[in-house]
């Protein structure tokens, strides 16, 4: 077992399937990097208990106690919920507890006593209810942070997208796209993909916006007035960017084989294509943070909470993936 700072999963929507993927995280556990749960322990307790999944919840104090006892129990920071959760049924009782998990595990991780923030899903529209004023945990997590442009990636074995734009509509997408923002994403995608994934010269193949992509300004001229524009000023910069490709060919086998990254220019034109291949594994990083963050790239899935089949790979995929980040990043120090 590392002897190397834990990290930190989040719980989650209690209503949703995070505390049945955190339990089966645990049970997959391969000798790495624990994780400490910041949860209520009576409920994951109780998940255990109802779907027989026989994981022995231990109450720490400190982060740093987690790794003596991961071996033979999931350590719990233990967080209060306002109502006991019911599968399935949001409850903005416990929206308080959510949030303040989130909050916990950043400031664990920004303090150095976690080397990672791994996030189960939330349900955004609760937290919404209660105050919560960010489209997401991107936002939320950037916030906190102060991080001035937080990047959404979404990573598998076999591919690696960015969204330029992440949760706005497509009409709000279409305002959204600028030269400027082009060359910002693109730049924290190509810094970190230096930092956290040791790639010398990173490759960068940015999507068009329209069909064909623009087939020289008669399908749209997006491409023409924006995308190429800002392609050009990251080539200056040194930057390996090629397009404007047609998102309809960019990701056959062999495309991919010529880029470390694809760059969309909104939320489905990147992750369908990822989460098609290989949503098991995929796993959501935020980049432009001065901390790690993983998620698995799926939701709350109430309509299978508390039935005790949920699929925990992506969050073990997210639970490996901030592991090697971080030990990439202490190794670098």
């Amino acid at each position: 077992m590392h002897n190397h700072a834990p990290l930190a999963l989040t719980m989650g929507d209690p209503a949703g399937i995070g505390g049945e993927l955190s339990l089966k995280a645990w049970r997959a556990r391969r000798g790495g990097r624990p994780f400490v749960a910041i949860d209520d322990p009576d409920r994951l307790a109780e998940i255990s208990r109802t779907l027989r999944l026989d994981v022995p919840i231990r109450t720490i104090n400190a982060a740093g106690a987690a790794g003596a006892v991961f071996r033979e129990a999931l350590p719990v920071l233990p967080l209060k919920l306002g109502a006991v959760p019911v599968p399935g049924r949001a409850d903005p009782a416990n929206a308080a507890a959510v949030i303040a998990s989130i909050e916990r595990a950043t400031r664990l991780t920004m303090a150095g006593e976690a080397a990672a923030v791994v996030t189960n899903p939330i349900h955004k529209s609760t937290l919404y209810g209660v105050g919560f004023a960010h489209p997401g945990h991107t936002e939320f997590l950037a916030a906190l942070t102060g991080a001035p442009l937080p990047v959404m990636m979404l990573a598998s074995p076999d591919l690696r997208v960015v969204p330029i734009t992440v949760h706005a509509s497509l009409r709000r997408m279409l305002e959204m796209i600028t030269v400027e923002r082009i060359v910002e994403v693109c730049r924290v995608t190509a810094v970190a993909l230096r930092q956290h994934w040791g790639i010398v010269a990173p490759r960068l193949a940015v999507a068009g916006l329209n069909p064909h992509a623009g087939e020289d300004g008669t399908m749209g001229e997006e491409e023409i007035e924006i995308i190429r524009p800002a392609i050009e000023i990251l080539r200056a910069e040194g930057l390996d960017v090629t397009g404007p490709w047609a998102a309809d060919s960019m990701f056959t086998p062999e495309a991919r084989e010529t880029y470390d990254v694809a760059m969309g220019m909104y939320h489905d034109q990147a992750l369908i294509p990822l989460k098609t291949l290989d949503m098991r594994r995929g796993v959501n990083v935020t980049l432009g943070l001065p901390i790690i963050r993983t998620s698995p790239d799926h939701g709350t899935a109430f309509a299978i909470a508390g039935q005790g089949v949920a699929d925990a790979s992506s969050l073990i995929a997210a639970i490996d993936l901030a592991s090697d980040l971080a030990l990439r990043q202490e190794n670098a120090r």
